[in-house]
Order: C-alpha cells, then structure tokens, then sequence
C-alpha cells in the first residue's frame, strides 16, 4: 500500500506555528505525505507581529502545478488555506479542477478572525475565496469567516446551538458540501465544531471543554488533523472529533507553559497522539 498524499496549498511563515509549519509535521504523523505548494512566504503569521516580510508566490503556483500534472501525480486530498493574492484563487480552482480525482477537496476558507478580516485580505479576495470554496467538499470556516461567506454582518450571526447548526446548514449549498464550523460553542465552557455532512444530511455538535485563553493557528491545526483524518477514511464526525480532542490538547499543554499566544500551540510534543500503529516492516522475517 503507498502512502496517501495530500497537496497542501497554504503560506510558510517562518516563525509562528500556522499553515505549512503546521500542516507539514501534523500529516506526516498522520502517515499521510504532504506535499506543499506555498502560497506565500512570510517571515511570521501576520497576528502579532509588526514588520514581516511578505513573498507573493503566485508566479511559481502554476508552473509547480504544470509540472505535478506532467508527472501524473493523483492526491487523495487537496486542501487548500490562506492565500497571498486574488490571482492565486483562480489558480488554485484550477489546481482542483486539476488534481481532485477521486479524492476529497478541504478548502479551509481563510481570511480573518475575531470579527475582522486579515490584513493582508482584499474584499476581491473575500469575494473570491466565496467562489473557491464553492468547489470544495469540506469547508471549515470560523464564525469570522461563515459571515463573510453568507454576506452577513459578524455580530448578526445567530448563537447557541440552534444557531451554529441553522450556520453551517445555510453554508452547506443546499447540502451539496460538507461544512465544519469551527470555534463553534453550544454551551458555556464548550467550544468545538458544527458539522453538517452532505453525505447522510445530518448537522451534529462536536464539543470539548474550552481552554480560557486564545492561540492563533489553531485552525490550521484542526483543518490539517480534519483533513487527515479524512484521508485516513473517517467520516466527517469522526474526523472533527478528532481534530476537536488534538486542539483541545495543545490548548492545555500550550496554556500550562504560558507560552505567549503569538507564538502559536505547542504541538510538536503531542504528535504522537496522532500517529497510526504501523507493523514493522521486519515482521515475519525475524
């Protein structure tokens, strides 16, 4: 059996602990193979931190594309993240169109947080970004980005857990996509995912105990373990609630050494709870 591969289309921030950084090491202990295609290169994430260096990759995206198809690579997944330019939208559609087989299309709708849009985000790109994600299988937006996506105001959104769920059903195209709204909280000292799954056309809460304090990349953390765990064969519950207990996790581990929240989670040291038990490939001949 070979490994799965996933191409993962994100920004590399060098310092920081979101996209590459974190999808790279989180699907390689998933034992799927990530293969990058980087949007952009950053010195760090962009919360935070003032005076980051910023390099649109735009140019190079196709020809790593055209390249990846003249070697006939399939992917069980592309999964695609935060974007450096309103050009990359259309060559990241094509990709799909591309590449998307049999396999399944994550598109993690990246473009703010908090009730505010990323600095870096043009309303072209939101717009545009609404128009990618229209091609996906699984989307999984914040409560930012759902309003963005249904052309609401933030502070509009319906709350509780009549309103999460009436959210990711309304995102899901007339159930025509599968949706994982995360961030999502149904009650006090909960917070997790609301999935609405095209496949059988049931809304269902994930939910874990809420860690009080905020952490960026969390989720690039928590589309990357979805997104995994999809290739892995999971249904879409499945995959949220294992994505929901890792980030949870780190949460803790990276609340309990107070590390400053612009550094991201600690979650190199909790890998292995990702990792699939593997027979040696020793076994039977000693």
């Amino acid at each position: 059996m070979t490994t799965p591969c996933v191409a993962a289309i994100h920004d590399m921030s060098g310092f920081g602990r979101c996209s590459l950084t974190v999808a790279i090491p989180i699907l390689s202990a998933m034992g799927v193979q990530c293969c990058p295609l980087p949007t952009a290169f950053l010195s760090t994430h962009t919360g935070g931190f003032e005076g980051f260096t910023f390099l649109d990759m735009t140019d190079e995206m196709p020809k790593a594309a055209r390249h990846w198809k003249s070697l006939g690579l399939h992917f069980s997944a592309v999964y695609s993240g935060f974007l450096g330019s309103a050009r990359q939208i259309t060559i990241v559609a094509d990709i799909i169109r591309d590449f998307r087989g049999d396999g399944v299309v994550v598109v993690d709708p990246v473009m703010g947080d908090g009730g505010a849009v990323y600095r870096t985000y043009t309303p072209e790109m939101c717009a545009g970004m609404t128009h990618l994600a229209e091609q996906a299988d699984v989307i999984t937006p914040n409560l930012t980005e759902a309003a963005l996506l249904l052309g609401i105001p933030y502070e509009k959104l319906p709350t509780g857990e009549a309103g999460c769920c009436a959210i990711a059903e309304q995102l899901s195209l007339e159930g025509r996509r599968s949706v994982v709204l995360t961030g999502a909280s149904v009650e006090k000292g909960s917070t997790g995912a609301m999935c609405f799954d095209a496949s059988t056309g049931r809304t269902e809460a994930i939910q874990t105990r809420r860690v009080d304090r905020e952490f960026h990349g969390t989720g690039d953390v928590f589309s990357s373990v979805l997104t995994g765990a999809l290739v892995q064969g999971k249904s879409l519950t499945e995959a949220a609630r294992a994505a929901v207990e890792f980030v949870r996790a780190c949460a803790e581990r990276t609340a309990a050494i107070n590390l400053p929240m612009r550094e991201g989670v600690d979650f190199e040291p909790l890998l292995g709870l990702l990792a699939k038990p593997v027979s040696s490939p020793l076994d039977g001949l000693v």
